[in-house]
């Protein structure tokens, strides 16, 4: 426990036979639970983390933990519907099966996904894992070793004692990011951090691609579990969710780890059109839902405003543009017309962004 509060982590592995074993050997000792969802990997994770486990609990030093259930009465029929709706929700999930025949007790808690569903899969089912024993602070640790476990204190501390909703670990900001990360990776995780900060409403977020992150048993409740997205743009989809939930976040300082032994899956120039196209989606859902639905706000009108015009002004481009290959003279009107689209169009978009920036900065923390 940290300052009285339960922690897990949530731990995705698929084909980290070895990188795994390291993650569990080095977890610090407040964590309560340490739960690794294997997204059926082809080599021997499961037998590996299955014989760690079957060692360390029989140390019988986990603290029990059982499912809270709503007494019945006229006052919470609400929270007896969410609890239904909660049980129900295990169904759209990747398929898995538990391990552990004592729950209640074991710290290292091994979840088989049944068919490989990606890492936002396998992070999302650990995190119902987690919703279900009701888990103060949940963080997510990768089995691939590239986070120091150290600083694991450091992300779960503004969870427990400062009731902050998400926090997210920043590599970027670290003094040697440029010379430790490689190249291409800094390049890609900058392009899409900045999409992301315009898809999900966290203007300050810098580094949107890292895994390392702890998240309130609140949040956990405040989000659709299920429909996380399930590959490599899970960190993205994330954030867009929790700005819906309007929930809070903050970044804290983490070290860039390479080079000790883990064997990236994910290829990058591959990664980023899939993950942009999420994100353009993603944006149109968080005005829709959070700025119409939910919380009418003036900035759903001028972002808007600011695409139609948008649309508008191709076909004016279009004309001026033949004009100018053409070589015939420009139309004093088609170019006042184009000018004033232009200008107005550029406007809207920026006043909706700085009203989008200032509506979201009681969520930064």
């Amino acid at each position: 426990m940290l300052s009285g509060k339960t922690v897990a982590v949530v731990v995705p592995a698929y084909n980290e036979r070895d990188q795994v074993i390291l993650v569990l050997e080095t977890m610090p000792d407040f964590v309560d639970r340490i739960v690794v969802v294997n997204d059926r990997s082809t080599d021997d994770t499961a037998a590996r983390v299955l014989e760690y486990a079957q060692r360390v609990n029989r140390d019988d030093r986990a603290i029990p933990l059982t499912r809270n259930k709503t007494a019945a009465s006229k006052y919470n029929e609400a929270e007896l519907v969410a609890e239904q709706m909660n049980r129900a929700e295990l169904a759209h999930f990747v398929p898995s099966e538990i391990v552990n025949k004592t729950l209640e007790k074991d710290r290292v808690i091994l979840i088989n996904n049944l068919e490989n569903g990606g890492v936002g899969a396998a992070i999302a089912r650990g995190y119902k894992w987690c919703k279900d024993y009701g888990i103060d602070c949940t963080a997510v640790m990768a089995g691939d070793a590239q986070m120091d476990p150290a600083e694991l204190e450091s992300i779960c501390r503004p969870v427990v004692t400062e009731d902050i909703d998400y926090v997210k670990g920043n590599r970027l900001i670290h003094r040697s990011a440029w010379l430790v990360v490689p190249k291409v990776r800094f390049i890609g995780n900058s392009v899409l951090s900045l999409l992301t900060k315009i898809a999900s409403g966290y203007w300050h977020v810098s580094d949107t691609q890292t895994g390392y992150t702890a998240m309130s048993l609140k949040a956990l409740n405040a989000i659709p579990l299920h429909k996380i997205y399930r590959r490599y743009g899970m960190p993205n989809d994330m954030l867009v969710k929790l700005n819906i939930a309007f929930c809070t976040l903050r970044e804290v300082e983490i070290k860039p780890v390479y080079r000790i032994g883990e064997k990236s899956k994910m290829k990058i120039w591959k990664v980023i059109p899939k993950i942009s196209f999420l994100l353009f989606k993603s944006f149109f859902k968080r005005l829709w839902i959070k700025y119409f639905f939910r919380d009418f706000h003036p900035l759903f009108i001028l972002y808007h405003i600011s695409f139609l015009i948008c649309i508008a002004t191709v076909p004016i481009f279009w004309m001026v543009l033949q004009e100018t290959i053409s070589g015939a003279p420009y139309r004093l009107s088609v170019l006042i017309l184009f000018a004033l689209l232009v200008i107005s169009g550029f406007q809207s978009l920026l006043f909706s962004m700085w009203m989008d920036i200032i509506d979201n900065e009681r969520l930064n923390k």
